[in-house]
């Protein structure tokens, strides 16, 4: 799993056996902070991701404390309720690269034959301020992200894996780019995805509306 949620200066790898929730937000209701998702972690798994990042030429250190951050509980929660499938977890680089997270994705590409499913968990559209102010009631016609989501979908959809990395790699150009992301840590888990998808064509299985904002998500493979 590469979450938005977890930064690194270098990619670094979750090995915590029994990782603990890390509830980091703030503002919600009581129950939310006595959720449960008790999935175990795999240190084998997290030795096999540090050994495939490094031989990539990244380093990644591990990190044997990490829990789950609620980029990971929350979607896996919805996803697996049993909490009966192990996981781990690799950060995201804190300088963003886009090509280097697109590189570190097809140092994965072995995992997936190995019965290894990657998921990365974010955002298309995280302008929070404009979501913010339309939460409260201003206008919700300020916050769309509309244009870039057509670019974004068009790239990740492209047939042609070269393609769609080069795009991927140059996204802040695209129209309506910064807007839609004025940090792109909650769409940089994309770029790790596709670049794990090899010659896999992106197929676009979700676009939903929030406030005003669009926002989608894709499966390769």
């Amino acid at each position: 799993m590469i979450s938005g949620h977890w930064e690194e200066p270098q990619f670094t790898v979750q090995k915590n056996p029994a990782p603990p929730l890390l509830f980091d937000y703030n503002g919600f209701p009581p129950h939310t902070y006595e959720l449960t998702w008790p999935s175990p972690g795999d240190p084998a798994l997290s030795d096999r991701v540090q050994a495939l990042v490094e031989a990539a030429g990244f380093p990644c250190p591990v990190d044997e404390a990490r829990g789950y951050d609620h980029g990971v509980f929350i979607p896996l929660k919805v996803a697996f309720p049993q909490a009966d499938i192990p996981c781990v977890q690799l950060s995201l680089r804190s300088d963003l690269d886009p090509a280097a997270h697109i590189a570190v994705g097809r140092a994965l590409v072995p995992l997936r034959d190995e019965g290894v499913l990657i998921i990365g968990s974010g955002n298309t559209y995280h302008n929070m301020q404009k979501m913010m102010r339309a939460m409260r009631g201003g206008a919700t016609n300020a916050v769309n992200g509309q244009e870039f989501d057509r670019w974004l979908s068009d790239a990740a959809t492209r047939p042609d894996p070269a393609e769609r990395d080069q795009m991927l790699a140059k996204w802040d150009a695209a129209p309506g780019a910064r807007d839609a992301n004025p940090r792109e840590e909650h769409l940089i888990p994309l770029h790790v995805v596709a670049g794990a998808a090899l010659a896999d064509k992106g197929v676009k299985t979700l676009e939903d509306h929030v406030l005003g904002a669009v926002e989608s998500a894709f499966t390769f493979g």
